[in-house]
């Protein structure tokens, strides 16, 4: 059925950056952390923050009538909800995942350029650098993941291992989820050099760091470190092209022992390529973002394993977003 549009409806959804816009902002300056530790005026949340008091001011005004500070007279204060969210070591902040969002939106902002030019976005750092954005992205796949990842671990509870190979790895995520769920098995986790001390950082908190072998290299070039019986691939192969995942998938499969499956978490599109809506509108993400990566169909997942060697490969779990997985065996 087609939907029928209002003006109004539609400048709703062009305007919605604008807020956005606002959060954003305040993460990067890291607003919420400043006020976290006493009440501020403008001026003094400026010269603490390095901003210009003016700007500030105004800002600050933007974030009020948006709910998430108070203001009295000319002093400003977080709220309780905020202040948790979007603080610095406050506990299930999501700042990193905010802070993740404004690199992709100043991607985003180059989205008629990209089509016309058919190259990804100018990379822009944020005001903190490339190390922290790097820093930012990482954190990121945790706050998007930490809460459903137990969760999906149990829906594979029929697929048994000794050893996890975890490519892509990020900070451990996943690889914690795992060893949580079989205390016996250990785990190599491998992801670049810079992402390797984040991993360690995370995993040595979780008490699990001695189960770990990290490895830093960069998964669509080097070899895999060999042995595992079980190898996950979560959320990496939407940022390839497929001829990069073809190559990926045939160093998992020379990685893995005799036997040994591969899950891939990702989003699966239907044959239309318009379904799950998340879906199409994440390839666009991969658009701005790298040079060949999008959201793929499980047709073409399945092709590209098949040729790298893999068999009995089946969707075990459709999802509406990053959560669908596929399985495959190495014969």
């Amino acid at each position: 059925m087609t939907k029928t549009w209002m003006a109004s409806q539609l400048l709703e959804i062009v305007r919605a950056f604008q807020p956005a816009c606002v959060i954003m902002a305040a993460a990067d300056l890291d607003l919420f952390t400043a006020l976290n530790e006493r009440p501020m005026n403008a001026s003094g949340l400026a010269e603490a923050v390095q901003a210009d008091p003016r700007a500030t001011t105004i800002l600050l005004d933007a974030l009020v009538a948006l709910g998430l500070l108070e203001k009295s007279g000319d002093t400003y204060s977080t709220v309780p909800d905020a202040a948790r969210l979007l603080g610095e070591g406050a506990p299930g902040n999501v700042l990193a995942a905010v802070r993740h969002q404004a690199n992709c939106l100043r991607r985003w902002g180059q989205l008629a350029h990209v089509v016309r030019q058919g190259t990804p976005a100018e990379r822009m750092p944020s005001i903190r650098g490339d190390a922290a954005d790097c820093e930012s992205f990482i954190g990121a796949m945790n706050d998007f993941t930490a809460s459903v990842a137990p969760g999906i671990v149990a829906r594979l509870e029929s697929v048994k291992f000794d050893r996890l190979l975890d490519v892509g790895g990020a900070s451990g995520t996943w690889t914690g989820a795992f060893l949580r769920a079989v205390p016996e098995a250990t785990a190599v986790l491998f992801d670049l050099p810079e992402v390797i001390p984040l991993a360690r950082q995370r995993l040595t908190a979780a008490g699990l760091v001695d189960r770990v072998t990290l490895v830093g290299g960069d998964y669509n070039i080097d070899p895999l470190p060999a042995g595992a019986d079980f190898a996950w691939l979560s959320a990496v192969a939407h940022q390839n092209s497929r001829v990069q995942n073809r190559a990926l998938y045939s160093r998992i499969y020379a990685a893995l022992a005799s036997g040994g499956t591969l899950v891939i978490r990702d989003i699966v599109m239907d044959s239309s390529r318009t379904v799950p809506p998340a879906g199409a509108l994440f390839a666009v993400n991969m658009l701005v973002a790298t040079e060949g990566g999008n959201s793929y169909t499980f047709e073409e997942f399945r092709d590209d394993l098949a040729r790298a060697g893999f068999v009995e490969i089946e969707l075990i779990c459709q999802d509406d977003w990053m959560d669908s997985l596929i399985q495959a065996r190495k014969a």
